[in-house]
């Protein structure tokens, strides 16, 4: 091998190895700073959806923009905090019913265990018995309670960024250099912009009906726990393809916890997963379209690593930071590729069929 194929082998060997050492750090900062960072991205959705919004109220019906700002601020601050509210009062009516039932499941478990077999269910109960539920579900609360601090700081950064929404277009053009380049940037982040609010918007929608049909479910059922499960159904649905199979699996769980009949119990649980399979399968691709053109192998692959990194929330941005990815590398030439590998059919989405829509002002020129 002569001098300048070592040389070139060398380089490459050490810039490998400055990749690894990079990425290393980088997942070392994302877990490290998951709470700020994780409250930043919710900020930007939400100045996201709420510029949008703006934007076509102001237009449509002139009101000045600093107008629709402040009220628009205020509503997600308003929002924010009884969101916040709300949550933890429902995680703590589960714990407290959790707790009253605990005796009750206990009893009840051998009765739905009993066709696995002596041996198996003995297993089972062991297992069961060591796993400290109740302690887990108080720590669940007092993960929750650490909502209202993550609305807060997100409040903050919304209105940060509302303050600063006017420089934005300088910014951007200091940045580049050059003003095409500025212009192609504003309309990347524009498309990435009406396509997670696109997804979002109907996956609000798309939840809500999911979350009321199981709370009439439960209601009709005369059983407790109506509200929470329906909260809970609504909050899983945001999670791509698992969610709803979470959703299910909790009520009829809670199902047979709180009647302790088995019948009753297959009953909700077929209920809730036809719920799940008609709208998932039915009306959730009828709305959504051509929106996401996600791969559904990357989509997992997605919620595995954000929700390695970041826990549950990491699994609901995962859609949202995907989509934003794809597009962003679909306009890099070398890193097309992995936007061909991110699209579910090898057509990565540049977000063109976006650019003939109204920018927002944010990102006006």
């Amino acid at each position: 091998m002569d001098q300048s194929s070592e040389t070139v082998l060398r380089e490459r060997l050490q810039t490998g190895f400055l990749g690894i050492i990079a990425f290393g750090l980088i997942l070392f900062m994302l877990v490290q700073a998951r709470f700020i960072l994780i409250s930043l991205a919710i900020a930007i959705i939400l100045f996201s959806l709420t510029t949008d919004a703006i934007f076509a109220i102001c237009s449509r019906l002139k009101v000045p923009n600093w107008l629709g700002t402040i009220l628009a601020l205020i509503g997600i601050a308003l929002g924010l905090l009884w969101v916040s509210t709300t949550v933890v009062a429902q995680v703590n009516q589960v714990v407290l019913t959790a707790v009253a039932y605990a005796e009750q499941a206990q009893a009840a478990l051998p009765t739905l265990t009993q066709w696995l077999g002596p041996d198996m269910q003995e297993r089972l109960m062991t297992a069961i018995s060591n796993f400290n539920l109740t302690g887990w579900i108080r720590s669940l609360a007092g993960q929750a309670s650490g909502v209202l601090s993550g609305s807060v700081l997100v409040i903050l950064f919304v209105g940060f960024m509302f303050a600063e929404q006017v420089w934005f277009p300088s910014k951007i053009e200091r940045l580049t250099g050059d003003p095409v380049r500025a212009v192609q940037v504003r309309r990347i982040i524009s498309s990435i912009m009406h396509r997670v609010n696109r997804y979002l918007v109907v996956k609000t929608a798309v939840s809500t009906v999911t979350a009321v049909a199981v709370w009439l479910i439960f209601t009709l059922a005369e059983l407790s726990l109506a509200g929470p499960i329906a909260l809970l159904t609504f909050v899983l649905n945001f999670i791509p393809s698992v969610g709803s199979i979470i959703a299910t699996a909790i009520a009829a769980v809670l199902a047979f916890v709180l009647s302790g009949d088995t019948t009753l119990t297959l009953i909700i649980g077929a209920s809730c997963t036809l719920v799940q399979f008609a709208i998932g399968n039915v009306l959730d691709p009828m709305l959504l379209g051509q929106t996401l053109r996600l791969s559904s192998f990357g989509i997992i692959l997605s919620l595995a690593f954000w929700g390695a990194i970041w826990g549950i929330p990491g699994m609901f941005l995962a859609v949202p930071i995907m989509v934003a990815l794809m597009i962003v590398c679909a306009h890099i030439p070398w890193l097309r590729p992995v936007a061909v590998l991110l699209s579910r059919e090898g057509l990565p989405d540049d977000g063109s069929s976006d650019d003939d829509k109204a920018v927002p002002p944010t990102l006006a020129a």
